[in-house]
């Protein structure tokens, strides 16, 4: 089962996630995907198929040798819904060889994938991308994880000489509206670990995370006719502008990278009688994170005393570092970086300036590294997947299955090197 045709099967499901909604999932159509796997998994020969009320879908691939008793479960998560960003609709994937220069999506829209615009498309010269039409995302976020995994399961009942124990999968609805472990059976699904398939570039390995919040600011003003008004408006809107121009200047997303955090001003709007900015606050060090957080509080505080602003600050913690909890469990990044090797995949370690279900999970019991799908700019109309790379995204989840199965059975000597 090849993970290029699962995944031009899965883009045509329409699966972007509603954070307006008060269901999960939150639209149907993840409902229409994740039956639809459903039926894929029962025809390999998956075992404990299930889809829940919640729209989580859970399977075994049982072990297939009876020295994996002491083999830990090996458990392997992707997500159900595309991003809420840009459209999923009527998704139009096509296969493109890419020999350099510019990529026309949509030659009636003017279109372009360029790498005067996205220089790493040079990386992959030579080499088969799937792209879109221009006029919607592709969906590799997270279609190549499900597809990767999926082959991944129907490689191994057809090639019984790779030994391995007991396997888990899970596909989650509603990851990109951050809900995607809200109901998450961590009991149920039966591992001590696993891998959430859900990075992007070919190599990357990823154990740290943002520690994330939201922040609401409410600020109430008093609207006075402006030719009367000295001493007695309170501008809500100016309050918000001094708000904001309280915070670093350069902390935030568009100046900051790697292990920097920020502050991000996701909207601002209002009138001179109320004004509303919403930010989420982002930061992998736990100390600089809460920091962060203080100084909105104090900057409110302030504001409150000697300005007599009417102001609230409701800030909401929402994931945190899965550095925390994986740290002591460091033998399962050690086994994912062996299995890229293994697969001639150099890994590229670093941290995720955001998060994924794992985030969540790992604080859940569930410690929950992250690893490559192959996807390249996600979440919008110029995402792209090279088939080399999602092609050994599968190769990378057998070697983990089977480098699981050597480490921990003490029954065969393996080579590091198995290639599939």
């Amino acid at each position: 089962m090849n993970p290029i045709d699962l995944f031009l099967k899965y883009v045509t499901f329409d699966t972007q996630s509603n954070d307006t909604a008060t269901s999960m999932p939150s639209t149907e159509g993840q409902t229409v995907f994740a039956k639809e796997l459903v039926k894929q998994l029962l025809e390999i020969g998956m075992s404990d198929v299930s889809l829940d009320e919640n729209g989580y879908v859970m399977a075994t691939l049982p072990a297939n040798t009876g020295d994996a008793a002491n083999v830990p479960v090996t458990g392997f998560i992707a997500h159900l819904d595309t991003s809420p960003d840009m459209s999923g609709h009527n998704v139009k994937p096509r296969i493109v060889n890419y020999q350099g220069g510019d990529i026309i999506l949509n030659k009636e829209q003017n279109i372009v994938l360029s790498p005067a615009v996205f220089p790493e498309m040079n990386d992959y010269t030579g080499q088969d991308l799937i792209v879109t039409d221009g006029t919607t995302l592709l969906g590799a976020d997270d279609k190549a994880g499900i597809a990767a995994i999926v082959a991944a399961m129907k490689h191994l009942p057809d090639h019984p000489e790779i030994k391995h124990g007991k396997v888990r999968i899970a596909f989650t609805p509603d990851e990109e509206i951050g809900c995607g472990a809200d109901k998450f059976d961590v009991e149920k699904f039966g591992c001590k670990w696993a891998y959430t398939v859900d990075g992007g570039a070919i190599g990357e390995l990823e154990y740290e995370n943002f520690n994330a919040a939201s922040a609401l600011i409410i600020i109430k003003g008093r609207n006075i006719h402006p030719g009367y008004a000295k001493n007695k408006m309170h501008n809500a809107l100016q309050l918000a502008v001094y708000f904001h121009n309280r915070l670093p200047e350069n902390e935030c997303p568009e100046k900051t990278e790697k292990y920097e955090g920020f502050y991000h001003l996701a909207s601002l709007g209002g009138t001179v009688e109320e004004a509303v900015l919403t930010y989420i606050i982002r930061d992998h060090d736990r100390k600089l994170f809460e920091a962060k957080k203080s100084l909105l509080k104090k900057i409110a505080q302030d504001m409150r005393e000697n300005m007599n602003a009417d102001i609230t600050a409701d800030i909401k913690d929402q994931y945190y570092n899965m550095r925390e909890k994986i740290e002591s469990h460091m033998e399962i990044i050690d086994i994912a970086f062996e299995a890229m090797e293994s697969c001639g995949v150099k890994p590229a370690i670093k941290p995720i300036r955001g998060g994924t279900d794992g985030a969540r999970l790992s604080f859940m019991g569930l410690p929950c590294p992250n690893i490559f799908t192959g996807g390249v700019n996600f979440h919008g109309r110029y995402e792209y997947l090279p088939v080399k790379s999602l092609e050994k995204s599968k190769e990378t989840i057998l070697n983990i299955i089977r480098l699981t199965y050597a480490k921990y059975s003490g029954s065969c000597k393996d080579d590091g090197h198995q290639r599939f």
